[in-house]
């Protein structure tokens, strides 16, 4: 009972398992389903259609070797992308266990 009333009165956070959820949402779900919402997003945005014509234009300029070069540039940036959003989650997730612990610091005092 003590648990929800903390819980209710914001004395206990709910967040470390919110961003949890929220970090897998976007590590996994996210690109995934934009993969496969890609003819879709071409097909209904002007935007998107230019940008992806421009695309596949200049790789198919470019020969094998570059071609190759470009698909792992292009893994490299998502792979850091992904670095990225778990280190931006690791801090947000530090914080809200730091506040814990020192609000459980303070309540022994």
């Amino acid at each position: 009972m003590q648990t929800l009333f903390d819980f209710l009165t914001f004395k206990q956070f709910i967040t470390t398992d919110i961003l949890l959820f929220c970090y897998y949402i976007g590590a996994l779900i996210i690109p995934v389903l934009l993969y496969y919402a890609r003819h879709y997003l071409v097909k209904n945005s002007s935007l998107i259609r230019t940008f992806n014509e421009f695309l596949q234009h200049t790789f198919a300029s470019l020969n094998v070797k570059n071609q190759r070069y470009a698909k792992i540039v292009f893994v490299l940036i998502f792979l850091t992308m992904e670095i990225v959003w778990r280190m931006m989650f690791e801090v947000m997730i530090g914080y809200f266990q730091m506040h814990d612990y020192l609000q459980q610091i303070a309540s022994k005092l």
